[in-house]
């Protein structure tokens, strides 16, 4: 029980279900819609980024949230934004991975850099 009592392992969780919710929209957007794989992932992404927001403030870091708060959590995505969207596109366009598959892989990439920036706009100082 130790685990899932750490904030690193709430964060792990409420990121896999951020993922799983981006991934869908994704999905949706590429297959469904038809659109481009880069503006499917933007749209997955914004999405995501909210519910990600509450899901970290009330389970992760067990923090009041706040406007303020809402405000600067875009903040801790900047790094996992410009990381995830280089590496679906190098993923992509020069590794040929599937478009599909292409933002899963990105995650084991941007996981720690996400927990740290969170973590630092959330908890107070």
């Amino acid at each position: 029980m130790k685990f899932i009592n750490s904030e690193f392992s709430r964060f792990v969780i409420v990121g896999g279900l951020n993922t799983m919710n981006y991934y869908v929209i994704y999905l949706i957007c590429l297959h469904i819609l038809n659109l481009h794989y880069f503006v499917s992932h933007a749209i997955g992404f914004v999405i995501s980024l909210v519910g990600s927001f509450f899901l970290n403030s009330y389970f992760t870091y067990k923090v009041k949230p706040t406007f303020a708060k809402f405000l600067k959590f875009p903040l801790t995505q900047v790094a996992n934004t410009i990381m995830s969207a280089a590496l679906i596109f190098v993923f992509v366009d020069f590794l040929h991975v599937n478009s599909s598959l292409a933002p899963i892989l990105t995650v084991f990439f941007t996981i720690p850099i996400t927990f740290i920036m969170t973590g630092r706009i959330l908890k107070p100082s």
